[in-house]
């Protein structure tokens, strides 16, 4: 399974989200979308999802936490207790084991991170 992890602004747009979700992409085909499980409902992240037809998966927070992140975003790391919103989800998602494809993505505007993990959760 190929999760694309994402963290994103409150304001962030669909297009912000797609942004990211493609520079990280780098020949990937994603299964589904992760975040964390307060993001789920933002309009853009149901959009983006719609529009790929990915689902989505919710992530507690005291999963993010458990992470090992790339990424040590001292923001994230205030906000979520984690170094890496996108990478944290997408490592959570994939399930025991999963890796990391690199390190996230930035969108062009600035307002979304994704990264992408590989598992073996179905």
């Amino acid at each position: 399974m190929i999760v694309a992890g994402l963290g994103f602004r409150t304001g962030a747009s669909a297009q912000s989200l797609r942004s990211a979700f493609e520079r990280a992409a780098a020949g990937l085909t994603a299964d589904a979308f992760a975040t964390a499980a307060g993001k789920c409902e933002s309009a853009a992240l149901r959009e983006l999802a719609a529009q790929t037809g990915l689902r989505i998966i919710a992530v507690p927070a005291e999963q993010l936490a458990t992470q090992a992140t790339v990424t040590q975003s001292a923001q994230s790391r205030a906000a979520r207790d984690t170094g890496s919103v996108a990478e944290a989800a997408a490592l959570a998602a994939a399930g025991p084991g999963a890796r990391l494809c690199g390190p996230r993505v930035v969108s062009e505007d600035r307002m979304a991170t994704c990264a992408f993990a590989i598992g073996e959760t179905i």
